[in-house]
């Protein structure tokens, strides 16, 4: 297969990237790369794909949805890959998500054994820390995990 000067192939890009070529499939699908076809209709993208692919790796690992990756590249002018400054700024726009999140974790830690306001009403310690299920009216999951606090 003929290969541009700049672009790698899809194969190419995959092995580098450490992910499926699926993977990248998807990304192109929901927007955030993209890349074009050859002659013979063999998927092929610009070297500098690898460093976004690699920024969305490195986002998603830290628990970023891909909606929050994708708001995060439009940003960006000419669909380019982030700079060390922009990743700096995308990095402190994200810290009070991750931080709700590790308040998410820690609370989850703290009350794993105990009533998570799920409304199930089948443990006999739910009497106790859920009575008559007053979690339920808040809404609909578990409450306390999500950060209601328990009646007093």
């Amino acid at each position: 297969m003929a290969q541009e000067a700049g672009w790698i192939t899809i194969g190419d890009l995959a092995r580098r990237a450490g992910v499926a070529a699926s993977a990248l499939r998807f990304y192109e699908a929901q927007g955030l790369i993209s890349g074009a076809r050859t002659a013979g209709r063999h998927r092929q993208y610009p070297r500098h794909v690898l460093r976004r692919v690699s920024f969305i790796r490195a986002a998603q690992h830290v628990g970023l949805s891909l909606a929050d990756i994708r708001e995060a590249l439009s940003g960006l002018p000419d669909a380019r890959t982030p700079t060390k400054s922009d990743w700096d700024r995308l990095a402190r726009s994200w810290q009070p998500l991750l931080e709700a999140r590790i308040a998410a974790l820690q609370r989850l830690r703290d009350q794993l054994g105990a009533c998570i306001g799920c409304g199930c009403l089948s443990l006999k310690a739910c009497a106790l820390y859920n009575p008559q299920d007053v979690a339920s009216t808040r809404g609909p999951g578990a409450r306390y995990l999500a950060g209601d606090q328990r009646p007093a």
